[in-house]
């Protein structure tokens, strides 16, 4: 199941477009898509270590161009895209709870939720709706989002090959523990 998609990734990667492609899930992902850069992200850093920071870099500004989309979202055009997104994700009923969060811990919450599997969309929509102080929004997507990315295109230039080896070797069991966090992240925003 797994090597599939693995196998096709690793296409990607090495395509002439990789990079624009990462950043485009980047992007999407940070305002309304369910799946995060790093699917796409640790291939193509696999695939051009030398490029690593080049390919964080553009991984993280896509990420904030599109947390600024979903920022705008929230803050715009909440009764109609951002109500819908909000009962994507079984959040109608916690609108309040979430608003008295960002009022005392705005700033950890983005911080926080940036570096986790939990859906940085959420974060950025989230955001616009409380009106959230955009250019320290725009800063911590900034610092949070690059740690994420930095992290791993550091670990994956340093460790590169034993790590391709290590997922390669144990494919079904990465790829079963990717699916679980990613549900795990949705879960704990529709049960929490």
């Amino acid at each position: 199941m797994f090597r599939q998609l693995y196998d096709w990734t690793l296409r990607l990667a090495h395509h002439r477009h990789a990079v624009r492609s990462m950043a485009a899930v980047s992007f999407a992902e940070s305002s309304f898509f369910p799946i995060p850069p790093d699917v796409i992200l640790v291939p193509v850093v696999l695939a051009n270590r030398a490029r690593a920071y080049w390919i964080a870099t553009v991984c993280t500004v896509a990420s904030v161009l599109g947390g600024i989309l979903g920022y705008l979202i929230g803050m715009f055009l909440w009764d109609s895209i951002g109500i819908w997104i909000s009962q994507l994700y079984h959040l109608e009923g916690k609108m309040e709870d979430l608003r008295l969060l960002y009022a005392e811990w705005g700033a950890a919450v983005i911080l926080i939720k940036g570096l986790t599997p939990i859906p940085f969309k959420l974060v950025t929509i989230a955001s616009g709706v409380f009106a959230f102080d955009f250019p320290l929004f725009v800063l911590l997507s900034l610092i949070t989002r690059g740690f994420r990315f930095f992290l791993i295109a550091f670990l994956l230039k340093r460790f590169g090959e034993p790590v391709q080896e290590f997922i390669e070797k144990r494919l079904n069991l990465i790829g079963w523990i990717c699916l679980l966090a990613l549900i795990g992240g949705f879960a704990v925003v529709a049960f929490i």
